[in-house]
């Protein structure tokens, strides 16, 4: 993303809908809108929860369908990797979730709005993680 052409307004849209996404999941369903956990029905036999994780699902792959209907065009990706990279990179982020109990939607939504002392200092790691990565491509590699 360039700065010339950053308008903050989907940004801030799609965080709206992404709270309000796992308000709702929290207070009518009693569940965190953690990906990696909802993730598992894909994996795991289907059982009486897996319904609604399927539906989360749908509603996050439908998410960039519907949006490319609405604007005539999907969404600019500009991807700086091949096949090999982003095949690592999903083993990394699987890696880390387990370590981490968690992925960064878990801990960064919903854990930091529950207040919950684990998911602050999981958010702290992940973010000077990303910080300290993106300062090693950008400066020293």
């Amino acid at each position: 993303m360039m700065a010339e052409t950053f308008t903050p307004w989907s940004g801030l849209l799609g965080g709206l809908l992404i709270g309000l996404a796992a308000t709702l999941l929290l207070a009518l369903n009693g569940k965190i809108a953690g990906i990696s956990g909802i993730l598992s029905a894909l994996v795991a036999p289907p059982g009486a929860e897996s319904l609604w994780k399927y539906a989360f699902l749908l509603g996050l792959v439908g998410g960039p369908l519907v949006y490319a209907q609405v604007m005539g065009a999907p969404a600019a990706l500009d991807l700086q990797t091949g096949g090999p990279g982003l095949v690592v990179a999903g083993l990394l982020v699987g890696f880390g979730t387990r370590l981490g109990s968690g992925c960064t939607s878990g801990h960064g939504i919903c854990g930091l709005a529950r207040l919950s002392p684990r998911s602050l200092v999981a958010t702290i790691t992940f973010m000077a993680t990303a910080f300290a990565t993106v300062f090693v491509l950008r400066h020293l590699v």
